[in-house]
């Protein structure tokens, strides 16, 4: 039997939510661009997914609208340290794009309006993991948060939630993004610290 000592409850919890290692908490919701936000009316937005073989799928913004929405509350996380939670969004499951996609692929590459590219394996984007989102908390999606619309990918690092995305390019090679030809890590799990090429 162990030794019981009164008045010892040992060490005590953390009011704080569990967090990624090295991470922040934060009440706002900072800005961090690559380069000028764009302006993308949404009467010319459009979304296209390009399979490997050349194969175009594609939707306007009321294309897009028009389809099941759903509104997922997730956690996010930025390289640059700070999470922020309980976040919550309204879009598209990319799931229900892909739906009639016929593709061998393993890879995606998302393409920004302002030229902003970001990649990823095609299975982070699939099965309820990944959204093309258009609100957040209530509102429109403002410009500077990737407004019109964005990826939402909250399992990974959040620079991977391209901002302006205007469509996602598959293949059978992973082709490194903006970040990740600077030495950014090439997956980006928050949860391992894979902030850059080699963690």
């Amino acid at each position: 039997m162990g030794i019981i000592t009164p008045g010892f409850s040992g060490r005590p919890r953390s009011a704080a939510p569990e967090l990624p290692p090295g991470q922040y908490l934060t009440p706002d919701f900072p800005v961090l661009s690559a380069g000028p936000t764009p302006k993308v009316p949404r009467d010319t937005w459009e979304f296209v997914i390009t399979t490997e073989t050349g194969a175009e799928h594609r939707w306007s913004w009321d294309e897009m609208m028009a389809l099941p929405q759903q509104t997922p509350t997730v956690d996010i996380h930025c390289v640059t340290r700070w999470s922020k939670l309980g976040t919550s969004w309204q879009g598209v499951s990319l799931d229900t794009l892909f739906e009639d996609v016929d593709t061998a692929a393993d890879y995606a590459l998302a393409h920004c309006y302002g030229g902003y590219t970001t990649n990823l394996p095609l299975d982070d984007l699939l099965d309820g993991q990944a959204w093309l989102v258009h609100t957040f908390d209530g509102e429109e999606l403002p410009a500077e948060h990737g407004g019109p619309a964005r990826l939402l990918v909250p399992h990974l690092y959040f620079w991977k939630s391209a901002k302006w995305v205007r469509g996602i390019h598959l293949g059978h090679e992973d082709t490194p993004g903006f970040w990740e030809t600077a030495g950014y890590h090439d997956y980006g799990d928050p949860w391992r610290e894979q902030r850059y090429q080699g963690d």
